[in-house]
């Protein structure tokens, strides 16, 4: 994690990991069922690539989570 992101979003990038791992799926796991590359997941997870609300809720849908788990 880079010092580019606020420390929110530091947080929020914590906790998106966090929700794969608690729902037992890898990232290779994540992107054939969302239909993208592995790469695509290692890239919201790294904050390399900025999460939108609407991604948010196929993850969050995906991992069994509300929205306001994310919260920061």
């Amino acid at each position: 994690m880079s010092n580019v992101h606020s420390a929110r979003y530091q947080k929020f990038l914590q906790k998106f990991r966090k929700a794969r791992l608690d729902s037992g799926l890898t990232q290779l796991g994540v992107a054939r069922r969302l239909k993208k590359p592995q790469s695509y997941v290692s890239k919201c997870e790294s904050g390399e690539r900025r999460v939108d609300v609407a991604e948010l809720q196929l993850f969050a849908k995906l991992y069994k989570k509300p929205l306001s788990y994310f919260e920061a």
